[in-house]
């Protein structure tokens, strides 16, 4: 198989390079590659929808007629995978020829420069220094060859960030093996959060660093993941409706579970494609479940005959309103645990199988009253000055 086409995070290792040119803003996408295959038409799909000319050449010496004096030439290995933004931050700070250390360059499969560096598979040229491709055999490789160019014309080195605390990718994939091996690590990483976590959102991590590799091979990713919470919502709804409020609590903290995954494999397609409006974003759903969970505690509370029936909406309305604001004035930890709806759906559904459900839901909203009178200090404030 190419290296190009091997998948990474469920994108082939050409489209996160595709990715990461567009992002520099390049006009004309050039493919070296023995023939056109069905990988290469959707590369050249993806470039020309935004906006990019996109040519397939059989050789890096048909560079010399699509590369002008004019222009600057941005180059990028075979096989190279890379975090995108570290490489768009060196590739977008001027003409360079990315190098590292000569062990770790050596270590991940990079070609040696000189004695202390290695080549880390990028480069930003002049457009002129491609003409000396002309003169070079047709199987040279194009990398190779235009990294020694540049240097004896005097393009300066350029460093890529160490990579020793396993924050930044920066290797060269040449096989599936390597691909299967680098994607745990990869969604790892792309998952990791410094801040503490809600309970929802552990399971959320642990399921995605489970399944996440299937679901992205598959094409499906955030946005099956995030159909199937919507979907939980009305379900949960339509089983209030039948009086089964217990059964629709639950199922809410299930549908917040699979929001949280679907938000963590959004980060992790995002990487190196443009991310889906909506994907990543918690406000849309989470008004959404808290509509839903008011609806199923009025529906499941049981409340005085000789009063209306809206009132038993209220306290539940009230509670999650306030547990709207809470977080506002709490600490990273405790604010993770409070914007938790899962855990806010299994503790109503548990006071509602208890027979306790109407008293939870009053003394609940009491307590988080009290909690925001009361926790506001110096920073901390509900409202900016």
């Amino acid at each position: 198989m190419p290296r190009a086409a091997l998948r990474v995070g469920g994108l082939s290792i050409g489209r996160q390079q595709l990715g990461l040119v567009l992002a520099l803003e390049c006009e004309r996408v050039v493919c070296i590659a023995a023939g056109v295959t069905p990988a290469i038409i959707d590369l050249q799909h993806a470039a020309e929808a935004a906006g990019a000319q996109f040519h397939v050449v059989s050789s890096a010496r048909a560079l010399v007629g699509l590369v002008t004096a004019g222009d600057e030439l941005i180059a990028l290995g075979d096989g190279l995978f890379t975090s995108a933004q570290p490489a768009i931050d060196l590739l977008s700070q001027g003409q360079a020829v990315l190098v590292q250390p000569i062990e770790q360059g050596l270590a991940a499969g990079f070609e040696r420069i000189d004695i202390n560096h290695a080549s880390a598979g990028g480069l930003r040229i002049p457009g002129r220094l491609v003409e000396p491709l002309g003169e070079l055999p047709p199987d040279c490789d194009a990398l190779s060859a235009l990294q020694r160019i540049a240097l004896q014309a005097g393009v300066r080195q350029r460093a890529i960030p160490p990579l020793a605390d396993g924050k930044l990718f920066w290797t060269m994939v040449r096989s599936e093996d390597e691909a299967h091996a680098l994607e745990p690590l990869w969604i790892r990483q792309r998952t990791s959060e410094d801040g503490p976590l809600g309970p929802a959102r552990m399971l959320g991590r642990v399921a995605v660093r489970g399944f996440g590799p299937a679901l992205l091979h598959s094409g499906s990713g955030g946005r099956v993941v995030a159909a199937a919470a919507a979907i939980s919502a009305l379900i949960a709804l339509v089983a209030g409706w039948f009086g089964l409020a217990v059964l629709g609590l639950a199922i809410c903290a299930l549908g917040w579970v699979l929001r949280e995954a679907a938000a963590l494999l959004a980060r992790v397609e995002a990487e190196h494609a443009p991310i889906r409006r909506g994907v990543d974003s918690h406000a849309a759903y989470g008004w959404l479940l808290d509509g839903v969970m008011v609806l199923l505690m009025g529906w499941g509370m049981q409340t005085h005959a000789a009063l209306p029936f809206w009132d038993r909406y209220f306290p539940p309305l009230m509670l999650v309103g306030l547990l709207r604001i809470l977080p506002r004035a709490l600490g990273e930890r405790w604010r993770a645990w409070s914007e938790d709806r899962a855990l806010l759906a299994i503790a109503l559904a548990a006071a509602l199988l208890s027979g306790f459900g109407s008293l939870a839901v009053h003394a609940g909203a009491v307590l988080v009253l009290f909690a925001c009178i009361v926790i506001p200090r110096g920073e901390k404030r509900l409202t900016r000055p």
